[in-house]
C-alpha cells in the first residue's frame, strides 16, 4: 500500500515539476532556408528526448539534450538548444518528449504567410484625419504655429499623418521614417503586397499596392509640413494629449482654443523647444529635414512610373531638394517637444538622415554634388550607432538603422560599397558578441521600445547580406525575428493578433482594445524593458496580476497589460520598421532554391 501512495505523489510531484518546462519557438515558423532552432527551458536538468514531429505525427528528427553553456536567465537554470536546419519539407511541425507530456506550439516550415499586409493595414488604422478604421475624421483642425516664421497661433494646414502610438500625437521624426520605408518595402519586393484599398483605406482596389497608398498618405503629409520653401513642421500636439483612452475623433485635449480644436503645430528652427515645463535639446534640423528629403526623392522615383501622377512626382523633388537644402544649412538635430512630463523623443543623429536625402537626390538628378555630400555625411556618420553602446536614450539613435549607408551603396563605386558593408559589418559583430553569451541569441539592448532594436539589428543584417552575398549574419537576422515571434522567455509574438491562434500581446495600451476591445492585428508592442528601467517609469502599474510573473526574467520584464505604456504599447514606427523585414521574408524569398 505505502509502494502505491509512493508512487502516486511520485507521479504527481513529476506533473507539477512538469510546468518548469517550457519549448520556446518561433510561432509563425521558419522559412526553408533559414537556420532554425527552438529552445527548451527547463528549472531542473532534463535527461530525455525530444522529438521533431510532422504534422502527420511522424518522427522527423530526434535531438539529445546538451544544455547550454551560458549565461542563464533566471527563473531558469537550464537551457536546451535543438537546431533542425537540414529540415526543409514544407508542413506543420511541433516538438516534444518522448511521452508528450512537454509539448512545444505548431509551427510552419515553409513560406511566412502575409505579416507586412498586417501591418500596412495597422498604419491604415493610425491615420489621423479621415480614419478608414472608425470611419470618422479626427483632428479636423490641426494646427496652430509655433516657433516659425510666422506670429505664433497662425493657423497651418498639419492635417493628416498617423498617431504616433496609444495616444494622437504626430511626429514627422518617425513618420518621415515609416513613410520612406514602406517604399523602400516596395521596391525591395513588390510581389509582397495586394491592392485591396483605396487611397482612403476603404475596401476598393484602385490599381495601386496598399503600401504605396499608405506611403503616399505620409508623403502627402509631407507636403504639408513644408508650406514654403524655408518651413517645416516637425510635431503636432504634445503631451497634453495624455488625458487617459479614448478615441481620435472624440478627443477632449484643449490646447488653448476649446475641447477638441486646434493643436500646437511646432516649426523646426534648431533650436530648444518647450511651451511647458521641459525644453527640448537641439542643434539644427538635418535630421527631419533629411529624412523627409530621403522620403520626397523616393516618393518622385516611384510616382513617376505610375501614370497620370507626373505632377505629384515633380512637386516630390522639388520639396525633396528644398528639404534637403534646409538640412544642408542647419546642421544638427532637432527633438521631439513634451510640455509636462520629460519623455521626449531624444534623437541626436543627423548625418546619416543627410547621407540618406543625398544618396537618393543623387539617384533622381545624377546631380554629382549630391554623390559627393553623400560621401561626406558617411564619412561623418561611419559606425555611429547604438549598437557599439551598452545603453541609449529614447530614441537617441533614431531611426536605428542607418539606411543612408545602403541608399549610398546603391549608386556607389567598388571600393565605396566595401566600405560601407564593412560600417554594417562592424555593429553586426558587435551584437553578435552580446547576443552570443545568451541561449537566445540576441545582442539588443532592453531600452524603452527594445522591439524596435530587434528589428533594426534583423533589418542591418538582412541589408549587408544584399550589399555582400555574405551570409555570416544569417543566424543573427533569425534570431532575432524569432524573439519578436515568441522565441523569448515569455512564448508570446511581440505583433498584436499574430499568429491568430497563437500567443500575442493583447491588453494593449492602445484606445482600440480599451474602448472597444477590438484587436487590430499588425502592431509591434515596444517589448520588455531592462528592469532597472521599467521600475522607475513614471506611473506604470499592473491592472491585472501578470500572466507572465512565472516566467519573468530578473533583468528584463514585460507585461501585456494596458496599463504597461512602457512595454505594451503599439507604436505606429516600429510597426512600419518591419515592413520591409517581413516583405523580405515573403514568396520568393522563403522559396527553396
Amino acid at each position: 500500500m505505502r509502494k502505491i501512495i509512493f508512487l502516486l505523489f511520485f507521479i504527481l510531484v513529476e506533473k507539477v515539476n512538469s510546468q518548469d518546462v517550457f519549448v520556446r519557438v518561433n510561432l509563425i515558423g521558419y522559412g526553408i532556408n533559414q537556420p532554425k532552432k527552438v529552445l527548451i527551458l527547463s528549472k531542473k536538468p532534463l535527461d530525455q528526448q525530444f522529438i521533431l514531429y510532422n504534422d502527420k505525427n511522424e518522427i522527423v528528427k530526434q535531438f539529445k539534450l546538451i544544455v547550454l553553456q551560458k549565461e542563464n536567465w533566471p527563473p531558469f537554470q537550464y537551457y536546451y538548444e535543438c537546431r533542425f536546419d537540414e529540415v526543409n519539407q514544407k508542413g506543420s511541425y511541433f516538438i516534444s518528449n518522448t511521452d508528450k507530456t512537454i509539448q512545444s506550439s505548431k509551427f510552419v516550415i515553409g513560406n511566412y504567410p502575409a505579416i507586412q499586409e498586417s501591418i500596412v493595414s495597422f498604419m491604415q488604422t493610425q491615420r489621423c484625419g479621415f480614419n478608414p478604421f472608425t470611419n470618422e475624421v479626427c483632428h479636423a483642425l490641426d494646427g496652430r504655429s509655433f516657433y516659425g516664421n510666422r506670429p505664433d497661433s497662425s493657423y497651418v494646414d498639419a492635417t493628416g499623418g498617423w498617431h504616433d502610438a496609444g495616444d494622437q500625437l504626430k511626429y514627422l521624426i518617425t513618420g518621415s521614417n515609416a513613410t520612406a520605408r514602406m517604399m523602400m518595402a516596395y521596391e525591395w519586393n513588390p510581389t509582397a503586397f495586394a491592392d485591396k484599398v483605396n487611397d482612403l483605406g476603404l475596401p476598393q482596389p484602385n490599381g495601386i499596392p496598399d503600401v504605396l497608398d499608405e506611403a503616399r498618405w505620409g508623403l502627402d503629409w509631407i507636403h504639408k509640413l513644408h508650406p514654403t520653401k524655408n518651413e517645416l513642421i516637425h510635431q503636432v500636439a504634445d503631451d497634453r494629449d495624455h488625458l487617459g483612452f479614448k478615441m481620435p475623433h472624440e478627443d477632449p485635449a484643449n490646447y488653448g482654443w476649446g475641447v477638441n480644436k486646434y493643436r500646437a503645430a511646432y516649426f523646426a528652427n534648431g533650436k530648444p523647444q518647450g511651451l511647458g515645463n521641459y525644453k527640448s535639446e537641439a542643434t539644427g534640423v538635418s535630421n527631419v529635414a533629411g529624412r523627409s528629403a530621403a522620403a520626397m526623392a523616393m516618393g518622385y522615383r516611384i510616382w513617376k512610373t505610375i501614370p497620370g501622377e507626373n505632377a505629384f512626382s515633380q512637386q516630390c523633388l522639388k520639396d525633396a531638394i528644398e528639404l534637403y537644402q534646409m538640412g544642408k544649412q542647419l546642421e544638427g538635430f532637432q527633438q521631439g517637444n513634451s510640455y509636462g512630463a520629460p519623455y521626449r523623443y531624444n534623437e541626436r543623429t543627423w548625418a546619416d538622415d543627410m547621407e540618406w536625402a543625398a544618396a537618393e537626390l543623387y539617384l533622381a538628378t545624377k546631380n554629382k554634388q549630391y554623390l559627393n555630400d553623400a560621401l561626406h555625411y558617411a564619412n561623418v556618420i561611419n559606425t555611429v550607432s547604438w549598437m557599439e553602446m551598452d545603453s541609449s536614450m529614447h530614441y537617441e539613435m533614431y531611426p536605428y538603422v542607418n539606411v543612408g549607408h545602403y541608399a549610398l551603396w546603391r549608386v556607389s563605386d567598388p571600393t565605396t560599397k566595401v566600405k560601407l558593408a564593412n560600417y554594417y559589418k562592424h555593429n553586426l559583430e558587435n551584437i553578435l558578441k552580446k547576443g552570443s553569451v545568451n541561449p537566445y541569441g540576441v545582442g539588443h539592448l532592453f531600452i524603452w521600445c527594445s522591439n524596435n532594436l530587434a528589428a533594426a539589428v534583423s533589418t542591418q543584417a538582412m541589408l549587408y547580406e544584399k550589399m555582400t552575398g555574405d551570409k555570416r549574419f544569417s543566424e543573427l537576422l533569425q534570431d532575432h525575428v524569432n524573439w519578436l515571434l515568441g522565441l523569448n522567455p515569455w512564448g508570446t509574438s511581440m505583433i498584436t493578433g499574430i499568429p491568430e491562434k497563437g500567443e500575442f500581446p493583447l491588453d494593449v495600451h492602445m484606445p482600440f482594445w480599451i474602448l472597444n476591445k477590438q484587436v487590430v492585428p499588425g502592431s509591434l508592442v515596444d517589448g520588455p524593458l531592462w528592469s532597472s528601467i521599467h521600475d522607475k517609469m513614471l506611473a506604470i502599474r499592473l491592472n491585472e496580476p501578470d500572466e507572465f510573473a512565472h516566467l519573468q526574467p530578473a533583468h528584463i520584464k514585460y507585461w501585456d497589460d494596458f496599463a504597461d505604456y512602457s512595454t505594451n504599447e503599439p507604436t505606429m514606427d516600429g510597426s512600419a520598421d518591419l515592413v520591409m523585414l517581413f516583405a523580405h521574408f515573403f514568396g520568393k524569398s522563403n522559396q527553396k532554391k
